[in-house]
């Protein structure tokens, strides 16, 4: 049983390593990590000050996305609203 409870963990820890990379690779190639980093600040605030400001907010993921989709207050960008949608929700985690 305990073999069993650990292999999970073992394949949730790498579903999520994978998520996270997959991720990663799509704010690349979205553009986002021309004027954004992770952990400092470039031309725009780093995703974990993003984060750590939307914290605990209702909405925060959709009116980030709108903000972003659609160009309010945000440089037009490459990816699809969908691609946005993933991206905001990595970020938002963090």
């Amino acid at each position: 049983m305990r073999a069993i409870i650990v292999a999970g963990l073992m394949l949730t820890g790498l579903v999520l390593a994978n998520s996270a990379s997959a991720s990663s690779e799509l704010a690349k190639q979205g553009g986002c990590l021309n004027c954004h980093a992770v952990d400092t600040k470039k031309v725009g605030p780093s995703f974990k000050e993003v984060a750590a400001k939307n914290k605990g907010k209702a909405g925060a993921d959709e009116a980030i996305t709108a903000k972003i989709a659609g160009a309010k207050d945000h440089p037009k960008v490459k990816a699809s609203e969908a691609d946005v949608k993933t991206l905001v929700k990595w970020v938002l985690a963090m």
